[in-house]
């Protein structure tokens, strides 16, 4: 008769660590908005590629920081309102 039991699974070693995988680039090409400093914003992300994850974040933040920045920046320059002549 064969013995069909389970082997328990082998508990870690803690002697045996692993090391994240190294950074690798996506390859994701960036494509120009046609306005320098959302260019130059986006083209931080371009760093991810040799960062590890837990660098991330910050790029992430000071991007979107830069983003937000240009959108706020619209409002604060409206559009001259054009002529009215009705009076």
């Amino acid at each position: 008769m064969s013995d069909t039991t389970p082997e328990a699974p082998r508990a870690q070693d803690p002697a045996e660590t692993y090391e994240p995988a190294a950074p690798a680039p996506l390859g994701v090409a960036l494509e120009l908005t046609g306005h320098p400093a959302v260019d130059a914003a986006l083209a931080r992300l371009a760093e991810l590629d040799h960062l590890p994850a837990d660098g991330h974040l910050e790029v992430y933040e000071d991007v979107h920081r830069g983003l937000r920045a240009e959108l706020t920046s619209l409002d604060t320059h409206p559009a001259p309102r054009p002529y009215d002549n009705r009076s």
